[in-house]
């Protein structure tokens, strides 16, 4: 399983860099920016310092959802909770999350939005899950590369084998169930814009690793049965 961290358009270099260092000091290095400032300007190397090459390999995408088009799992963070999700998880619970998870997933994308504005809405809509950082004060608010921090520190709780090849799609893993739901919610009468709809998939991907084979096998059922 892979952690991949990314910036949605972060606008100073040097918050850049020094998330750089952040994900490297925790034993991480995949790094994704969406629409970046110059992140390999000067400051922002000055920040990384020793973490140049984190910078240098991370892959630059022009909007989010071409970012995590290949993500199994997507968890978007928010300083504070919006009327988007109806569960905002701590970040401390984010580990035992996806251990869970175990082989139905081959990459987990971690989604950190604008230093001034955060996610915006139709983003976290198009995240899995949602988790935050539960602050004493509400103001002031964590930096950018605070909060990648304290992220890249509980994440560092996991350990697994970074597999760097290319895997295929796994057949049995998450991504699959989702589409497999989303199919029978709609032939069902759910609508994508209902209340219950998007209750349903965020209930989902709470789902641990048995939970989700054995739902495939339902999901199969079913389709043979239609057909």
């Amino acid at each position: 399983m892979e952690i991949i961290f990314i910036l949605v358009e972060p606008s100073t270099p040097e918050n850049i860099g020094a998330v750089a260092r952040a994900i490297k000091t925790m034993g991480f290095g995949n790094l994704r920016l969406v629409n970046p400032a110059d992140y390999l300007s000067a400051p922002s190397r000055w920040m990384a310092h020793a973490s140049n090459e984190i910078l240098e390999n991370a892959r630059v995408f022009k909007s989010f959802e071409e970012a995590v088009s290949d993500c199994d799992f997507i968890i978007g963070t928010s300083a504070k909770q919006r009327i988007i999700k109806n569960d905002y998880h701590p970040v401390s619970l984010l580990p035992e999350i996806i251990r869970k998870k175990g082989n139905s997933v081959q990459n987990v994308a971690i989604v950190f939005g604008r230093e001034d504005s955060g996610l915006r809405n139709e983003e976290l809509k198009q995240c899995d899950l949602i988790t935050t950082v539960p602050l004493k004060t509400e103001f002031p608010s964590l930096n950018l590369a605070q909060a990648v921090m304290i992220y890249a520190y509980e994440l560092s709780k996991l350990t697994f084998k970074n597999d760097k090849s290319s895997p295929e799609l796994n057949q049995d893993g998450l991504k699959i169930l989702k589409e497999k739901i989303t199919d029978i919610l709609l032939e069902t009468g759910f609508k994508k814009d209902s209340a219950i709809f998007p209750r349903i998939m965020e209930r989902l991907m709470l789902l641990q690793e048995t939970d989700i084979h054995l739902l495939h096998s339902v999901c199969n059922n079913l389709q043979k049965h239609k057909n």
